[in-house]
């Protein structure tokens, strides 16, 4: 297992303790984990009705083109970030 790679599994289970996270912060997460773990987003966009599905689609779209290392090591600082190093 990389260094990366490793960090990401431990900012996934540093980031469960954490219960007040915004909306915002809340997509950019799961935008950076699918990128990091799936690649590049997949499928068609949800319909209109689907507000949250439509939501968390369009952030993952975002990071498009990004490598799978790049949105792990992202993730990562992103989840130090939000929880401020503890």
């Amino acid at each position: 297992m990389s260094e990366t790679a490793a960090a990401f599994a431990a900012a996934q289970i540093k980031i469960k303790s954490v219960t007040s996270l915004g909306n915002d912060a809340l997509l950019e997460l799961y935008a950076l984990y699918k990128q990091g773990t799936a690649g590049d987003v997949s499928g068609s966009r949800p319909g209109m009705l689907d507000i949250k599905g439509r939501a968390k689609f369009d952030a993952w779209a975002g990071k498009k083109g990004q490598s799978q290392a790049q949105a792990q090591a992202n993730y990562v600082a992103l989840v130090e970030k939000l929880t401020h190093g503890k």
